[in-house]
């Protein structure tokens, strides 16, 4: 048995100072203890009491490159000599913007920002002045940040906010206490993947509607794919209609490709929102678009503000990340494909032997596995009938095994997931799976 003595001690010294005793949300929730990690190498982290874990939480996805790795570690330490952030423009931000104009297909001109949620509430800006309008299409199940504008009732299992209600509903509700709801009144929510409610929407409403904003990919909520041709409808739809055709791909952009999930299905939104593993793990985000959009910042009718926007740290930490990732004409992205692949592959397979129910979405080297009485789940509310509880028990016993999950079931590879990572994640699974199966097991005999 492992024990969490040290990180159980530390989680109520900092309780007392730090609000809520973590620095984000959703921390909290992880069983027994939130963990507080000692250092990372590779693939793996090690907490403050000795354990050593197998980590696929890889800090919420941006760690693509795993933990320490020598190639950003030294562009990151050479960028520090030089001097963090100035207030001024420098060479690497210029570097960096080119760089994502010649692999990103959607990229005409760029725009730096430090997180996801401000890169998104740039895309809406832009979106609102270029049309003239304000509301803006989301979907159920869908993560855009955590701005009062956008961020709706989140159904996670490692968020404390209500779920998301059915594709009828109505009520746009907010997604956490304090929350402005008169900022949700110009959100439209609506079902992913249903077409039909899509193109009612888009065109009784067309003449309000300044923006349509997705993921392509459902990643936090289910690993779900578009179904064949919902995305190219939604380009013919927006581009008909003069509506901005935003892609959220903070998950997305770096881990399907380097040109990101745009480029993979062969659509150009007008806009593309990136983060998490551009960096490679240092806080950097951006938006990037056409000219005739992202020219509002230019001639002064959007306002693009933020003091860090561009440090030297992040630009430089990108500019590796993407190199490394390039290497080899993208040789990373097919052994993180094939790792995630082979992992998704032989927890479905112990699933079975073990007589559990259970489903695992994979594409690319992200993939979430969920406890349900289903063969496959294919949209947001197969998903939201998922066991969230049983796997939130998974998560706490793979957390014995050595092997670090999110408690919300999706699990991201990095390049640094060798073949043994796999074989020992793969065992850990099995036994984790077992003693699952036999505790159930005894539950359902108790109850007989």
């Amino acid at each position: 048995m492992k024990t969490y003595t040290h990180s159980e001690q530390k989680f109520k010294q900092s309780a007392a100072a730090l609000a809520g005793g973590v620095s984000s949300s959703l921390r909290a929730s992880m069983k027994p203890v939130p963990l507080f990690a000692e250092r990372g190498q590779g693939a793996r982290v090690t907490d403050v009491d000795g354990n050593t874990y197998i980590d696929y939480l890889l800090g919420y996805g941006p760690l693509i490159l795993g933990h320490a790795h020598p190639g950003l570690v030294t562009a990151v330490n050479e960028a520090m000599q030089r001097g963090f952030t100035f207030g001024l423009q420098h060479q690497g931000e210029i570097d960096l913007a080119e760089r994502l104009i010649e692999i990103l297909p959607c990229a005409e001109k760029v725009a730096f920002s430090g997180s996801g949620t401000e890169a998104v509430m740039l895309a809406l800006r832009l979106a609102r002045a270029y049309t003239g309008r304000k509301k803006i299409v989301r979907f159920h199940g869908h993560y855009h940040g955590w701005s009062d504008t956008i961020f709706t009732a989140f159904p996670s299992a490692d968020m404390k906010a209500e779920t998301e209600g059915g594709a009828g509903d109505q009520e746009v509700l907010p997604g956490t206490g304090g929350q402005s709801e008169i900022s949700l009144q110009e959100i439209i929510l609506l079902p992913w993947n249903d077409p039909e409610a899509l193109e009612k929407a888009l065109r009784e409403q067309a003449d309000e509607i300044a923006a349509v904003i997705t993921e392509p990919v459902m990643c936090n909520n289910g690993c779900l794919t578009p179904q064949p041709g919902y995305l190219e409808r939604m380009r013919e739809l927006t581009a008909e209609l003069g509506i901005v055709l935003i892609f959220d791909e903070v998950i997305t952009g770096f881990r399907l490709g380097l040109g990101g999930a745009h480029e993979r299905f062969g659509i150009k939104p007008d806009l593309m929102t990136m983060g998490k593993a551009m960096a490679g793990g240092i806080a950097l985000s951006a938006v990037a678009g056409s000219s005739q959009l992202m020219d509002l910042i230019e001639g002064g009718q959007v306002s693009h503000l933020g003091t860090l926007n561009g440090n030297g740290i992040a630009v430089s930490a990108a500019l590796a990340t993407l190199d490394i990732l390039g290497e080899n004409q993208g040789e990373a992205f097919v052994k993180m494909e094939q790792a995630a692949a082979t992992l998704a592959e032989g927890i479905r397979e112990r699933l079975r032997s073990h007589g559990l129910q259970g489903v695992v979405n994979q594409l690319g080297p992200v993939f979430h596995m969920m406890f349900i009485d289903r063969e496959d789940v294919s949209s947001f509310a197969e998903f939201s009938e998922r066991d969230s509880a049983l796997y939130f028990e998974f998560a706490e016993q793979m957390l014995e095994e050595g092997v670090l999950i999110r408690p919300n079931g999706l699990w991201y590879v990095s390049t640094a997931h060798s073949e043994e990572e796999i074989r020992e994640t793969l065992e850990a699974a099995d036994r984790a799976l077992q003693a699952l199966a036999s505790r159930r097991g005894v539950q359902e005999g108790s109850r007989r």
